[in-house]
């Protein structure tokens, strides 16, 4: 909300400077976002008066004038405004004069001169060349009483300030110049005066039969005829200005009576034109099928949700928000009817956004208008109606249904303090209610609120405590250190940092993304086999509502966005949270009730295994590569693979990943089902791990280094072709004894090539597997009968776990 400071202080007026008042409000819960002045900074422009104005010699747009500023001579002066002639008075710029900044940001200054062969002495202004308003029109025309040779900064008030406000929605009772002024004045003690108007006795006795058929949608309805008003008229220079500097252009003098009671008062208020009424009028809720033409000149489509005005015959106002375009006042209109009413929040709410428009009306209603002010606000609107336009007004019918009840609410002293932090009083807190001129009770350390009908926003104690605390001043509040003793949160050695991760993650050349946690329902049915996501309540879009339970979909979208930008060569990465069911997890400060949340981190790899470089091939990355990009990550732990089905992976092309025998992730090529679906022209391999897992590191141990030489022993054992690495490994694995073999590593593997004879020894669906043997006996030298054994045991173990044959 943005008003000029003058305007505040007509209301109450404390002893402090602009800045100081601004800082108040400001500590007060009312923001001031911005306080800037009205007119940026010019010097020596006064008001002056055109004596006479001749065509000028040597130019057919140029009229040389005589402009009395206030000094003993009159002042040549050659201007081109269509609108210079004789007898007004302008705002004149001397020699020497100091204009506001151009576009280039310097200064213009005027200075003696001739145009066209003639001497000017000065230069006539127009309102844009002071920075007042894009009105180039002409010259800017003032008031016929203004002093001749008067600082035109001092005539027209341009060294007042705007302030904008920044109001958080509880605060509906600082939406209007009044309201802040009774906050300014609880903030500073200064005296607040009162608005109330003088009520008008009424010369006619016409009334317009009003029926209120929805209690829920208006509390509380006022109205009154006004007959013979002159609309146009021209509002008042003063409610002009003060209308432009609160951000809103005239229009006609009824429009701009009403918009200014509702900036200075903060209720709003509609005017129809009253011949354009047919019958009486009629508040309800809309029906299907009916449609309104607005002022703005949308037409919207109504239904029982939204609340409206009508007559005998149509739609005419939608309620709380905007008028109809079919009895808008106009240059033509003579008789009117001002209507006041309490319109429900809860059924205001919303109900812009659905025309996907907003208005100030709308605005205040849906956050909270004080109903006990629609007669005192009906006398206001009629008391300016009759000095500008004229006319003869009725009596006012006020209808009262159903107005908020305002509970009262109790404050506990003892407990304000130690929420607040600082010792109170009893007598502190009844002091601070009472500048905010809240009824009260006063009791044993209790104090009972009623909550005054402007005020919506008190609804619990924790209400009255912001009050009390605000009221008291933030700055006052003791600044107090924790006494709690404070340790730093060290990682065990046993586990690295996320931020670890991450970067051991980027060194293996991968970008780390962010995404949002919740995505398409598609993406969980497809990618994840997940046919009961958890659903969004109220999603923020229809494709985003559900909660992903893997990273997969989320790295598959980014690598489209970039695909769709010519990117050749895509490695991404994403360190997120994944949202499962699970009926065990039960409800605690980081924790909801059936749901599980961990953290995984996940990858994704297309194009070229390697950056371009011109003295190789590029090579497109494989399974193979991401699962090196794994093994790296788990590194010095040993990672088992297993094949396994995923979803969203290729059957032939996917893996489990094993740590110690647990499964912590996956690995693998996108299926070509999804390849083809998200349109990639090949697939990228991916990888999704347990966060938990992946953090996890075992802690070094120091041992001795051997004082004796390895042993090697290569065996070539005969195998199916159906035995995996890790099966031939684990068989080793099992017969080893930990003070002999050391580690084993496959060397070499062959089959039969395709039409050629199959050797001896080795059948069609059997491989020769080759294995590298190393031990060593730590403290002595191994003897031929210690490695003999070993190796044999291997073999045995071979042979019995996978089938395995010594070849020959």
């Amino acid at each position: 909300m943005q008003f000029p400071e003058s305007w505040l202080r007509a209301f109450c007026n404390p002893p402090i400077g602009s800045a100081e008042l601004a800082d108040t409000l400001t500590m007060g819960g009312l923001e001031v976002e911005e306080r800037r002045p009205v007119a940026p900074p010019f010097s020596k422009i006064v008001v002056g008066e055109i004596k006479e104005a001749v065509q000028h010699p040597n130019a057919d747009r140029l009229r040389v004038c005589q402009v009395d500023v206030g000094q003993p001579q009159l002042l040549n002066i050659v201007c081109g405004a269509p609108n210079a002639r004789v007898g007004i008075k302008v705002p004149c710029a001397l020699v020497g004069a100091e204009l506001p900044p151009g576009e280039d940001g310097q200064p213009f200054r005027i200075k003696l001169g001739k145009l066209r062969g003639v001497e000017s002495q000065g230069m006539l202004c127009s309102a844009r060349e002071l920075k007042l308003s894009e009105d180039h029109g002409g010259l800017l025309e003032l008031a016929a009483d203004a002093p001749l040779g008067q600082d035109i900064r001092a005539h027209l008030g341009l060294d007042d300030m705007l302030l904008t406000l920044k109001l958080t929605p509880n605060l509906a009772h600082g939406l209007s110049v009044y309201g802040v002024a009774r906050e300014l004045s609880a903030l500073t003690g200064a005296p607040l005066i009162a608005t109330e108007p003088v009520p008008i006795a009424p010369r006619i006795d016409d009334c317009l039969p009003v029926q209120v058929e929805a209690p829920e949608l208006c509390g509380r309805f006022s109205g009154r005829i006004v007959r013979g008003v002159n609309t146009r008229a021209t509002t008042p220079a003063w409610m002009v200005e003060r209308l432009a500097r609160c951000g809103q252009r005239s229009v006609s003098p009824l429009v701009d009576i009403s918009n200014y009671v509702m900036f200075e008062a903060g209720q709003p208020s509609h005017m129809f034109d009253l011949d354009k009424i047919h019958g009486g009028l009629v508040v309800r809720w809309g029906r299907e099928g009916e449609q309104l033409k607005l002022l703005n000149g949308n037409t919207v489509a109504l239904d029982a949700k939204v609340g409206v005005i009508a007559d005998a015959q149509t739609v005419e106002s939608l309620a709380g928000i905007m008028g109809g375009d079919a009895t808008a006042v106009s240059d033509d209109t003579r008789n009117i009817y001002i209507e006041a009413a309490f319109w429900w929040p809860e059924a205001i709410q919303g109900r812009s956004r659905r025309f996907n428009f907003s208005t100030d009306a709308g605005h205040r209603f849906e956050r909270g208008v004080d109903p006990s002010r629609t007669v005192q606000t009906i006398e206001r609107i009629t008391q300016l109606v009759l000095e500008i336009c004229g006319g003869e007004a009725g009596p006012i019918d006020d209808q009262t249904l159903q107005l908020p009840v305002q509970k009262p609410v109790q404050l506990r002293v003892a407990r304000a303090a130690r929420v607040i932090g600082m010792p109170l009083t009893q007598a502190d807190c009844v002091d601070a209610l009472r500048r905010l001129a809240f009824p009260l009770e006063e009791g044993e350390g209790v104090l009972t609120v009623t909550p005054p009908p402007h005020r919506f926003d008190l609804l619990i104690e924790e209400d009255l405590i912001e009050e009390v605390a605000r009221l008291i001043g933030y700055e006052r509040l003791p600044t107090t250190p924790p006494l709690a003793p404070i340790t730093a949160r060290v990682l065990p050695e046993s586990r690295s940092s996320r931020f670890a991760v991450r970067r051991r993650v980027a060194a293996l050349g991968y970008q780390e993304t962010i995404n949002f946690s919740f995505v398409q329902s598609a993406w969980e049915r497809d990618l994840h086999g997940n046919a009961h996501p958890i659903t969004l309540l109220n999603p923020i879009a229809s494709p985003m509502s559900v909660m992903r339970s893997s990273l997969i979909g989320s790295l598959l979208q980014v690598l489209k966005f970039n695909l769709d930008r010519r990117a050749s060569r895509v490695r991404v990465f994403e360190l997120g949270r994944v949202f499962l069911r699970d009926a065990a997890v039960a409800t605690t400060d980081a924790t909801v009730q059936g749901i599980h949340q961990p953290m995984r981190v996940a990858g994704l790899a297309f194009g070229d295994a390697e950056s371009m470089d011109w003295s190789r091939k590029g090579q497109r990355v494989d399974f193979y590569d991401v699962k090196g990009d794994v093994e790296a990550l788990l590194a010095p732990r040993r990672v088992g693979f297993e094949a396994a089905e995923h979803p969203a992976l290729h059957p032939g092309r996917a893996a489990r990943v094993l740590l110690d025998g647990r499964v912590i992730g996956v690995v693998g090529e996108l299926h070509p089902r999804w390849r083809q679906s998200w349109e990639l022209p090949h697939a990228p391999v991916l990888f999704e791990l347990e966060l938990d897992a992946v953090q996890a590191q075992a802690v070094p141990a120091a041992q001795p280094v051997p004082r004796f030489q390895d042993v090697e022993r290569d065996i070539a054992v005969v195998v199916k072709e159906s035995v995996t690495h890790t099966a031939l490994m684990a068989a080793i694995q099992s017969a080893a004894t930990a003070d002999v073999l050391r580690h084993a590593e496959l060397f070499d593997v062959y089959r039969a090539k395709p039409g050629v004879a199959v050797p001896a020894g080795l059948a069609a669906d059997e491989k020769s597997l080759a294995v590298r043997l190393v031990l060593n006996g730590g403290d002595a030298t191994l003897a031929e009968e210690q490695i003999e054994s070993c190796v044999q045991r291997v073999l045995a173990s071979l042979g019995e776990r996978v089938g395995a044959r010594l070849r020959t």
